[in-house]
């Protein structure tokens, strides 16, 4: 049966793979309870044996992690079964009963292996092995059989220590979003003494009192248990970061000239006045004042004439309370029109000054 735990845990470390660890880091506790399975006792003579039924488990659990996968701990373990049946000399008997208790303490050593979240859901899984080494005691009371044929066979309600040891695969699930440091586990555990000593009576058919017997048996036990883990000091999951605000786009405003021309227009003003309260508005740091003309006449005095136009725009802005040293201007001539024309066209929206809020 040691062999078959073993091959659990070595199975676990398979499927877990190479997955990067999501480790516990401090100190965390535990407690579980379920089902536990004990094995039919054995004797010297292997027609002589107890079996049992399944009973129950619980553990509770103090541990620290070492925030590298590792974690170990103390824990204290109780198991309970009830006598299911009996041979004697290879014969059933014919009312059986009884309880074994155990109680075990032992020191266990862990290796996490998380699988992060695999489904999406926000839940963490973490498969992890390990393994302990304690005392375990055990007590039999009213461990009895009566064979049809009269007979009996009884083991004292003695008690003692003895050596302890398993082997321990689990799973943990997350539920950090829910509560910070809280896991769900489900486990394995093969647990198991060295041979226990017992104390009892036999009597055989037609003895007039029972003869006094003693030996060792066999002990161990296969745990199916839920559980719950909490690690004191995990931190609290920081708030998803508010999406980075993206800059305010440029405005841009247009303000158009008669042909010809550079001095501003009555709707020249307002829509520079409007530029310059929402400059004041969205904190912008840069005007730019871009200067354009049609393709009538010239390149270079086309050129002239879209610099004297920003100027006009830059020196209005001025007046409205924008400082200088905040506008760049330039002039484009008639090299960027709005609205592509031959030469010599007069294109109303080509005679522009486009400002530009940065």
């Amino acid at each position: 049966m040691i062999r078959i735990g073993m091959g659990v845990l070595a199975a676990g470390v398979l499927a877990a793979g190479s997955a990067a660890a999501q480790p516990v880091s401090g100190l965390y506790v535990g407690a579980g309870v379920g089902g536990n399975y004990r094995e039919a006792t054995l004797g010297e003579n292997p027609r002589n044996r107890f079996n049992w039924g399944w009973g129950w488990a619980a553990v509770g659990s103090l541990g620290w992690g070492f925030g590298n996968g590792f974690r170990v701990e103390g824990e204290v373990s109780y198991r309970d079964n009830q006598a299911t049946g009996a041979l004697r000399d290879g014969v059933r008997p014919f009312v059986v009963g009884g309880t074994v208790r155990q109680l075990g303490l032992m020191a266990n050593a862990f290796y996490d292996l998380s699988l992060g979240d695999p489904l999406g859901t926000g839940v963490s899984i973490t498969p992890y092995v390990g393994a302990g080494v304690g005392a375990g005691w055990i007590q039999g009371r009213n461990v009895r059989a009566t064979f049809p044929n009269g007979g009996l066979f009884a083991v004292d309600n003695s008690s003692g220590w003895n050596f302890a040891y398993q082997a321990i695969g689990g799973v943990a699930f997350g539920l950090g979003q829910f509560v910070p440091g809280l896991s769900l586990t489900t486990e394995y555990r093969y647990y198991a003494t060295l041979d226990t000593e017992y104390k009892g009576a036999n009597r055989n058919t037609g003895a007039t009192a029972p003869t006094r017997v003693a030996g060792e048996v066999t002990n161990a036990n296969h745990s199916v248990l839920v559980g719950l883990r909490y690690a004191f000091n995990t931190p609290t999951p920081a708030p998803a970061p508010a999406p980075a605000a993206a800059p305010a786009p440029a405005r841009t405003f247009l303000v158009f000239f008669d042909w010809d021309r550079a001095d501003l227009t009555d709707r020249a003003r307002q829509i520079i006045a409007e530029a310059a309260n929402n400059a004041r508005t969205v904190g912008s740091t840069r005007i730019e004042v871009s200067g354009h003309a049609d393709r009538t006449g010239s390149a270079a005095y086309n050129q002239r004439l879209s610099v004297r136009r920003a100027e006009a725009v830059a020196a209005e802005l001025v007046r409205r309370g924008i400082q200088r040293n905040q506008i760049t201007v330039q002039g484009f001539g008639f090299d960027r029109p709005l609205v592509p024309t031959a030469m010599g066209v007069r294109e109303p929206q080509n005679r522009r000054v486009e400002i530009v809020l940065r």
